[in-house]
């Protein structure tokens, strides 16, 4: 039987409540065995269930629970999935962990791919290691969304893309999915001369087929790190490139919003930028299905101001404001530079507030980087030695590991 070490109890949850404890092991649910975090989400979903538990002296309870449906039990594991990650089996063209410099912490090497994370944090899998009777327990769980990096729905190009003699049957595989109720949504890493153009076309049109549970397509840049040598050779997009694929897909855009009432692709703001077109209005975006992966964040951002900057206003028409800070700095990527700078430039204007912005560079991974989370702490540090930082110096979230102030150089 398998047995999991529990290694934290909630405070205040029905596990608490019924004397089970950190070191005990869960051996079943309902008289199941669990094996990783789908089995256990599934049958704790129920409002009356049957947990069986080893106490750490040898004990064996049977507890009988009734509870809300949505209610968790207040077990936590060494192991969010409760079992050990899937890795990628891949070697795409366009890897970005490939691209990284020796030397960097072990955990950045590693490649996941596995859909119980994208099911839990929203990871996009290939689903070339996911075999008939996983896609089946997905269906059956109801695990859904699922987040698919699909590049091309061409068999054979795609199988050149992942170099994957297995990849092919990626629609084959969606189709199950949607077929079944489940909802996916998915990704088109762009590489000039390989899946662009025509074959962009095509990947789109085979996904529009299969709405409304093919929810939403991101296209998003090839990012192109300094180190490529050995690597299969890709360019990265410049402003005419940029302005050719914005146009493609807002002509799909238009053709999908008449057909089905949804735009459904939606192109990384990476795109807009480079191609020096305005970001589209925050309403375009709709449920911003894809933001975490660089689709909608501009938008998003912009509308967030707006609303602060009302609310401040609307405050201090009834009540003196006090302002913590008079000069704070910010520094951020070349990327989104000119759009936090006009913020700036309002929030001096409206408040009074002096915000100095400073682009940074990518040095550590090459210019063709631009986004500000993978800026690292070595460029902070050489861009902003000797600047005016103000009373704060604020740095974005997304630049640290989550849950830490360490950048990903370690620094």
């Amino acid at each position: 039987m398998h047995k999991i070490r529990i290694s934290a109890i909630q405070s205040g949850s029905i596990a608490e409540e019924l004397g089970i404890e950190a070191g005990d092991l869960l051996l079943s649910i309902n008289g199941c065995e669990i094996k990783d975090i789908f089995d256990y989400r599934y049958h704790i979903a129920d409002s009356e269930i049957s947990v069986e538990i080893e106490k750490k002296n040898g004990d064996v309870w049977q507890l009988e629970i009734e509870k809300d449906e949505a209610e968790d039990l207040g077990l936590e594991f060494e192991n969010s999935l409760i079992d050990e990650e899937k890795s990628c089996r891949n070697k795409c063209i366009f890897c970005f962990i490939d691209q990284l410099p020796k030397g960097m912490r072990d955990t950045l090497y590693f490649k996941d791919d596995d859909a119980r994370l994208s099911f839990l944090f929203g990871n996009y899998i290939t689903m070339t290691n996911l075999s008939d009777s996983e896609i089946d327990r997905i269906i059956r769980y109801r695990m859904s969304p699922v987040n698919i990096s699909v590049h091309t729905t061409n068999p054979e190009l795609r199988k050149k893309m992942l170099n994957n003699r297995f990849a092919g049957d990626v629609l084959e595989k969606i189709r199950r999915f949607t077929s079944n109720g489940i909802t996916v949504n998915t990704q088109i890493v762009l590489c000039p001369d390989v899946n662009d153009g025509k074959e962009l076309d095509r990947t789109i049109e085979d996904f529009t087929n299969l709405h409304p549970y093919l929810h939403s397509i991101s296209v998003v840049p090839v990012g192109l790190t300094k180190f490529r040598e050995g690597l299969y050779q890709l360019r990265p997009f410049d402003k005419e490139m940029a302005q050719n694929v914005v146009e493609q897909v807002e002509s799909w855009q238009n053709k999908l919003l008449g057909k089905f009432n949804s735009r459904i692709v939606y192109l990384a703001d990476e795109f807009y930028i480079l191609a020096g077109r305005s970001i589209p209005p925050y309403h375009d975006y709709e449920d911003f299905p894809q933001i975490e992966n660089g689709v909608g964040m501009v938008a998003s951002f912009i509308q967030e101001f707006d609303d602060a900057i009302k609310e401040i206003t609307y405050q201090s028409a009834d009540s003196h404001i006090d302002i913590k800070f008079k000069k704070v700095s910010i520094a951020t990527g070349m990327l989104v530079y000119n759009h936090i700078r006009d913020i700036a430039e309002r929030i001096e204007k409206e408040l009074g507030v002096k915000v100095l912005v400073y682009p940074v560079e990518n040095t550590f991974f090459g210019k063709n980087i631009t986004v500000t989370g993978l800026l690292t702490g070595y460029d902070l540090m050489r861009e902003l030695k000797g600047k005016d930082l103000g009373e704060r110096l604020l740095l974005s979230r997304n630049m640290f590991r989550a849950g830490t102030g360490v950048m990903l150089d370690d620094v």
